[in-house]
């Protein structure tokens, strides 16, 4: 027989007691997948509604792993994005170097421990402990005794205790206070507040909405399914009817859509009720005289184009559905597929348009943007938009306008929409076309049509005549329309 290794005595400490010996850190499923999921966010400037459910996918294959560990995974990953700039700025006051200089994937693990701490009921010191697991096996042991001093720092307060040490006054500095407290960046809080104008509260209300977990919304698309059908499907228990749209119905319980048969066939689909009521507004503002060929001129992913396709379907309408980008082309093309009416999809610049001048009735210019009204559904896109980018979306945003405006005939209508607040994507880009401010423009032969009464029953739409939704007033993204028609 060979003989045994010797086994090395362990080292005595100072107290004359031994050292433990080595423990392997053990792997939490939950929060290992939350941390990839972060670091995709960071590494790759991923979105984290695209790369969380592979992840969840992956993550079920194995048994143990249940409903409630998605959910957690889930409620780690999008609480942690949301409150970022919060756990930003507690962590800063308990490290002695400057966050810049703190390596992001070690970030990522405090952000995490931060987030259970101050955001969850999760007992301090089950998220102690957990999150110097996870940095024992993602980090290493010399670094995850640094993220061990860092989260026992951060579970001498609460929230509230932390905010009212990290955050300056509000009367010293409101959008700073208001940008701590509420995790935005300073210049996404000024621009809404401009957007939305009014004090403290509506701001205040509008910033938290923001952070909240938003309902997933269906839609089922006329002549292919009903709500009736989805309520159905998903239990009364389940399903909650639209607040503006009737072709609304709302998951209550979460859940998921591609489980639903009508999802799956196309003729329902997952979008927003701010989107529902801008494709509604275009279909129910009247035209003079012909009423046949509809465009969506932006038509990627294909949710708006689905709806309006369906809506066009029942007036026997043609719609042409245009997309720059060749894979977001295919999108709508599955979106439509099925579709009751005539329809095409085909993959071209909305700003070197395929079509001659004066083709359409209707026109949908749904613009590229910065996407500020939509956070709660993709809350690192607030850390990622610099207020620069805005200025490389404005003459794109311009061009598609003046486009739209072409492409419809006399008497014919656009509506200009954007998933955006921020004025220099809404009402300045309308105006500035309407006007034909920039060098090599003239002014355009169109009137804003007052879009308030094509959102019928929607409260709180200001003076008009565009529209601007918003989280905290409708449970809508921040969604803008403004309806023009072409006058000579």
């Amino acid at each position: 027989m060979s003989e045994q290794p010797r086994r090395r005595p362990a080292p005595k400490t100072g107290t004359g007691k031994q050292a433990k010996p080595y423990r392997r850190p053990q792997k939490d499923p939950v929060r290992m997948l939350a941390f990839e999921a972060l670091r995709a966010v960071d590494e790759r400037d991923a979105y984290a509604n695209l790369v969380l459910p592979p992840l969840l996918k992956k993550a079920r294959q194995d048994e143990k792993f249940q409903a409630r560990d998605a959910a957690l995974a889930t409620e780690l990953v999008y609480g942690t994005l949301r409150r970022q700039g919060t756990y930003d700025a507690v962590i800063a006051a308990c490290v002695d170097r400057p966050l810049r200089e703190v390596d992001p994937p070690v970030l990522d693990v405090l952000s995490l421990g931060a987030h259970q701490l101050l955001g969850t009921r999760i007992p301090t010191h089950a998220a102690v402990s957990a999150s110097v697991e996870l940095a024992r096996v993602v980090l290493g042991d010399g670094r995850a005794k640094f993220v061990n001093a860092v989260l026992r720092k951060i579970a001498a307060h609460d929230l509230d205790g932390w905010l009212e040490r990290v955050a300056p006054p509000y009367e010293e500095d409101a959008e700073e206070h208001l940008a701590v407290y509420h995790s935005h960046p300073r210049w996404v809080v000024s621009a809404l507040w401009d957007a939305l104008g009014g004090g403290r509260a509506g701001i205040e209300d509008l910033l938290e909405a923001d952070n909240e977990r938003p309902e997933v919304t269906l839609v089922a698309r006329p002549g292919r399914s009903t709500p009736e059908e989805l309520v159905e499907a998903l239990g009364e228990e389940s399903a909650l009817p639209g607040r503006w749209s009737p072709y609304a119905v709302r998951m209550a319980e979460g859940g998921e859509p591609g489980a639903l048969e009508a999802v799956r066939e196309g003729r329902a689909g997952v979008q927003d009720e701010g989107s529902q009521l801008v494709a509604m507004a275009l279909a129910a503002v009247p035209v003079e005289g012909r009423d046949e060929r509809w465009l969506d001129g932006c038509a990627g992913p294909g949710g708006k184009a689905a709806l309006l396709g369906a809506l066009a379907a029942r007036r026997g309408a043609f719609l042409l559905a245009s997309e720059k980008q060749p894979h977001r082309a295919r999108l709508v093309e599955k979106a439509l597929s099925g579709n009751p009416g005539p329809y095409q999809v085909i993959a071209a610049d909305g700003t070197r348009p395929a079509w001659l001048p004066g083709s359409f009735d209707r026109v949908l210019m749904d613009v590229p943007c910065s996407g500020l009204g939509a956070l709660r559904r993709r809350p690192e896109a607030r850390w990622r938009r610099r207020p620069e980018d805005l200025e490389g979306f404005a003459p794109l945003q311009r061009a598609l306008l003046r486009e739209a405006l072409s492409a419809v005939r006399v008497g014919g209508v656009v509506g200009y929409a954007t998933c955006s607040p921020h004025l220099a994507e809404t009402r300045v880009v309308v105006e500035d076309v309407l006007r034909g401010r920039g060098a090599g423009h003239s002014p355009v032969a169109a009137e804003l049509v007052d879009a308030r009464p094509y959102m019928e029953g929607v409260p709180a739409l200001g003076d008009g005549p565009d529209v601007q939704l918003w989280p905290h007033l409708h449970g809508t993204d921040a969604m803008y329309l403004a309806l023009l028609r072409r006058t000579a």
